[in-house]
């Protein structure tokens, strides 16, 4: 075989002299058929699953790694990233930078009691079904967006404006977060909501400084109804306790009585047995007993009736005379 010299570099070399004469269009051919061939050869990613086309028509579903296809127009792959999370925002967008557009058209709502509400939401999903997302659905961010947007809406619309502002925000979120993945169901639409979350929700510009001093009336409003509840629950158990006590109290002083007058009984029946076995000196005793009871700390004389009128006359009752 016949060899040029060709130099490169300075240096010379000597390579085959390949005669095209008469051949050059096969050999054309030869290579573009190649090409073509070579063209059927693609690669599927870890995150990604490989959707093959053969005239338009899904055929199979390729894993990741190196794979061949016949080559265009008989075939075609799309191969969509699965695992990725991917983001939609309703009512406002990200600019860059930490800095976002408000959108008052998507995100000024009407609440169940007429009141208009400012809600931004993010709706985060990722491709669950690659043959459904890439042919059911003509533009899937739209769709995905379009529905938030109602199903939010809907969600918002059945609550009171408190609601929203306040205590049911999560309640928004799981009932947006469920609505919107039933309708993307129905729509065949391939994808699974990760999360729908409330960025902002706040009353409109114009009357946010009325809502706030509403809002701060309702804090007052708990606050004192918060006090009052710690002051009943405070003095409630303090007033039970002392109801307790004064009923222990009663309970003790009755049966103190009770034994009282039953101690007093036993006595009087023993009395009236003393009595009974000697009268005048059981009257004497009960007499002198008496006397000292009634008049304690005085003192006392003890006169014989026997002895006459007269001994008042003499006896001298101011002095410290006398028998007690």
């Amino acid at each position: 075989m016949a060899k040029r010299r060709i130099i490169i570099g300075g240096e010379e070399f000597e390579i085959p002299d390949f005669n095209f004469k008469g051949n050059t269009v096969f050999y054309i051919i030869g290579a573009v058929l190649l090409l073509w061939l070579a063209s059927g050869i693609y690669v599927v990613g870890p995150d990604e699953v490989g959707v093959v086309r053969r005239f338009g028509e899904m055929t199979r579903q390729a894993t990741s790694g190196m794979h061949y296809h016949l080559p265009a127009p008989f075939e075609q792959v799309d191969t969509p990233k699965v695992t990725e999370v991917k983001r939609i925002e309703v009512g406002f967008r990200s600019m860059g930078g930490g800095r976002i557009r408000k959108l008052t058209n998507e995100s000024l709502m009407l609440t169940g009691d007429e009141n208009i509400v400012d809600v931004e939401l993010v709706v985060q999903y990722r491709i669950k079904e690659p043959e459904n997302y890439l042919f059911e659905v003509r533009n899937p961010n739209t769709t995905i967006h379009s529905a938030a947007e109602a199903a939010l809406r809907q969600v918002v619309g059945a609550r009171k404006i408190d609601e929203a502002l306040t205590t049911g925000k999560a309640v928004i979120q799981d009932s947006t977060h469920q609505l919107l993945q039933s309708i993307l169901d129905r729509y065949r639409a391939g994808i699974h909501i990760v999360a729908a979350q409330l960025q902002d929700v706040q009353p409109p510009q114009q009357v946010v400084d009325a809502f706030k001093d509403v809002a701060s009336a309702k804090e007052d409003k708990n606050r004192i109804i918060n006090q009052a509840e710690g002051y009943r629950n405070d003095i409630i158990p303090k007033a039970r306790g002392e109801g307790e006590r004064l009923l222990e109290q009663a309970r003790g002083y009755k049966q103190q009585r009770i034994k009282d007058a039953q101690g007093d009984s036993a006595r009087f029946v023993q009395l009236v047995r003393e009595y009974r076995k000697a009268r005048s000196i059981t009257e004497k005793r009960l007499y002198l007993e008496t006397m000292e009871e009634i008049l304690p700390g005085i003192q006392k004389y003890i006169i014989d009736s026997e002895g006459g009128d007269n001994v008042l006359k003499l006896l001298n009752l101011d002095g410290k005379g006398g028998r007690q």
